[in-house]
């Protein structure tokens, strides 16, 4: 076969198939199913970072961007780099963006105090409902959340408020809060969640604007691709 010319190969191949070529009503129909040999594509690369994006598209690297590139904005936590549409109507994926977020973030369930306020710290942009939140279940007592008053909407819980005194505070609701949930690179964007307490004590968050966040999120990142590459030509940002 190393000697074949292409032509002969592909008539070799028909042979071992015995793929006949039917004319029917004018038409040409084959007896097997015939598929064209894809052009190899090397493996995209993979990062973490839109700055590493906007890097490897700046230093001109495989100098192959030619014709209209495409930029996809997936998600709040992928990005996909792709080529124009190639003769065989597919594109060839440059670079696979996908962010390193915090592992330590739980919605909809409860969580003891202080697995809660070593999330709120480490993974939440500080804020006034942020730094509410730490007041109330870094100093609640394990008796607290048995005398909550709750009205449905927001919740009194009895916290330390000195060395032997106790106060009773109103967390509102909902609550504003930034968790880490895209890439570092762009302002973190704010949500509603329900701040809820139970006894034992546990408290947990539960989302309340109806997955609105994801689409904010992914306008500031093609917002911050469209700033950095603003002088790059040949590149479409959609999201």
């Amino acid at each position: 076969m190393g000697n074949y010319t292409e032509k002969e190969a592909l008539q070799y191949l028909v042979g071992l198939g015995e793929i006949k070529v039917l004319d029917i009503d004018g038409k040409k129909f084959t007896t097997n199913q015939v598929y064209k040999v894809k052009e190899p594509t090397p493996a995209a690369i993979t990062v973490t970072t839109l700055t590493a994006l906007v890097d490897y598209i700046k230093s001109g690297i495989d100098s192959k961007y030619s014709g209209q590139n495409l930029i996809h904005v997936v998600s709040p936590e992928r990005v996909e780099f792709y080529s124009e549409l190639r003769e065989d109507k597919d594109r060839e994926n440059y670079m696979s963006v996908k962010s390193l977020l915090p592992d330590n973030i739980y919605f909809n369930r409860f969580i003891d105090p202080e697995e809660f306020n070593i999330m709120l710290q480490s993974s939440f942009i500080d804020n006034k409902d942020r730094a509410l939140l730490l007041k109330v279940v870094g100093n609640i007592k394990d008796s607290a959340v048995k005398q909550v008053g709750d009205d449905g909407v927001s919740q009194a819980a009895t916290i330390k408020t000195g060395v032997a005194s106790v106060n009773n505070v109103v967390v509102p609701n909902p609550v504003i809060l930034a968790p880490y949930r895209t890439f570092p690179e762009i302002e973190q964007p704010e949500s509603k969640f329900i701040f809820r307490m139970q006894s034992g004590p546990a408290a947990a968050l539960f989302e309340a604007d109806g997955g609105a966040w994801r689409n904010e999120a992914m306008g500031r990142i093609k917002k911050y691709l469209e700033e950095q590459l603003k002088d790059m030509e040949g590149i479409k940002i959609i999201s």
